[in-house]
């Protein structure tokens, strides 16, 4: 796929026993994105999956549940086989209560939740609130030791962006570690997001919960509060319950329509089942279940059967530090020599706009061929930043090549980890147009003719991590230690 040739004779197709169907389209690329752009079943399977069974929080009853449930579904697509694979989570963490009441100079409760990887308080807790800003090193300096034994108010800038959503994660590791230095009782952060809208934000990313309690809170009465204590003192009590357990094991979801030619080798399309518990996950990510559904549907209605095998990946464990993908890599070190591409969707229903190619300039025009009948996605549409906080990121730890979609996040960071992320919020156009490129890109993946591209070494994919910038980002995410470690990507050298 990294030589000059085009796609050839993509109509001289054999059709499988299992894919017994219609007979093959001219172009089938043409006829994968007519048909998701129709009257498809990816709205139905949105609302599905997220009313009936709602938020699914990796160790939970309704992830276990959201996994059967695709089983069923890929079952009845027509698929050569489907199972589920077990692999390891660190740590378990499941949100349940969290009351937060200012006690003085006035009474009154302010919306809470817990932060996802956070302590509970072991009964409720009073102290007086020292307000340390945005809980940057001089805010800590500031109040210095009057932080012991109190409650830290920290504010926060409204998020708009991509990029405010980062700084607000590369934040959390530096944050947490000057609270437990501190000595605090718990941290209360004041929301991201306007009118009362709470979310849950991780502030832990690594193999071990934190020892501090912290409840994010609206962002209207956290003002207030912080006007209080800026006046006189002000006290607050909070009360946080999580169930926080050892290691223990989580299921992803595995099906494969078998290649005609070299089945061996396989192109992943996958998104990730699992979410956060206040909305019910439609747009981070059960839209992007519904379209790797709707792929795999459509590959069985038009009796399509390419080269290589396809397989399609529901990943769990995603929103805790991408175990679910991390464990597949592991569980298939001896096939990654021959995964062609792996391509992820995980910004909801952002209409997309190219894909990220993550460091490889070599990959621009491996998708550009493959999209050439969509407009406008050529090579200069694929962007080479590199991508962590997804599940192509063990991937391109294992030099793997993965492709994930570059979607308008503007749609998605409204309702990103919130109450609001509800199917009725989905623009369901906007899907199925992903829909059609997903199909399009892995069709032309694994129905090239071309050799697959190389897969990089360990010793390529640390100068990949230096050149993309992505070293930071995992220093922040408490990945690079298992990187260097050879806990994730390729075995450590010796």
């Amino acid at each position: 796929m990294r030589s000059a040739r085009t796609l050839a004779v993509l109509g001289l197709l054999l059709v499988g026993p299992s894919l017994a169907a219609p007979p093959s389209p001219a172009d089938p690329r043409a006829a994968l994105r007519k048909r998701a752009e129709g009257d498809t079943p990816l709205r139905a399977d949105t609302f599905d999956l997220c009313d009936r069974i709602g938020g699914r929080i990796t160790g939970t009853l309704a992830v276990d549940q959201a996994v059967d449930w695709a089983v069923a579904k890929l079952e009845s697509l027509g698929v050569d086989w489907v199972k589920t694979e077990s692999y390891p989570v660190p740590f378990l963490w499941v949100p349940g209560t969290a009351e937060v009441t200012a006690t003085a100079p006035d009474t009154f409760s302010l919306r809470a939740v817990a932060a996802p990887g956070t302590a509970s308080t072991g009964g409720a807790i009073e102290a007086r609130v020292v307000d340390v800003g945005e809980g940057e090193a001089a805010d800590w300096a500031r109040v210095g030791a009057s932080a012991s034994g109190a409650i830290a108010l920290v504010h926060t800038q409204e998020m708009k962006t991509f990029e405010d959503l980062f700084a607000e994660y590369m934040r959390a590791g530096p944050l947490m570690r000057a609270a437990a230095q501190a000595q605090v009782k718990g941290l209360v952060i004041q929301s991201t997001r306007p009118r009362g809208l709470l979310y849950q934000h991780p502030m832990v990313f690594g193999r071990t919960p934190s020892a501090v309690p912290v409840a994010l809170v609206a962002r209207e009465p956290a003002e207030r509060l912080a006007w209080l204590a800026a006046r006189g003192e002000a006290r607050v009590r909070i009360g946080i319950v999580n169930r926080i357990g050892p290691t223990y094991e989580a299921r992803n979801v595995v099906a494969e329509i078998r290649g005609r030619e070299t089945p061996d080798e396989f192109v992943v399309l996958g998104a990730h089942l699992d979410s956060w518990a206040l909305g019910t996950g439609a747009e981070d990510n059960g839209v992007n279940v519904a379209l790797v559904l709707d792929v795999a549907r459509g590959f069985h209605e038009l009796g399509l059967r390419p080269r290589r095998s396809v397989r399609f990946v529901l990943f769990t464990g995603e929103e805790q530090g991408m175990w679910g993908s991390a464990g597949y890599t592991d569980r298939h070190q001896a096939e990654l020599d021959r995964h062609a591409g792996v391509v992820i969707f995980d910004v909801g229903s952002g209409r997309t706009r190219g894909f990220f190619v993550s460091g490889r300039p070599e990959l621009r025009s491996v998708v550009a061929r493959a999209l050439s009948i969509y407009p406008g996605m050529g090579p200069s549409a694929q962007s080479l930043e590199g991508i962590d906080g997804t599940d192509n990121f063990d991937f391109l730890l294992s030099g793997v090549p993965n492709f994930v979609a570059d979607q308008d996040p503007a749609p998605y960071l409204l309702d990103y980890h919130a109450e609001s992320d509800v199917p009725d919020r989905v623009n369901y156009k906007e899907a199925r147009r992903n829909a059609g490129l997903a199909a399009t890109l892995v069709w032309g993946l694994a129905n090239s003719p071309a050799p697959i591209p190389k897969r990089q070494t360990r010793t390529e994919v640390d100068a990949l991590l230096v050149r993309t910038k992505l070293v930071e980002q995992m220093q922040g995410f408490e990945q690079w230690d298992d990187w260097k470690a050879g806990r994730r990507g390729f075995p450590a050298p010796p």
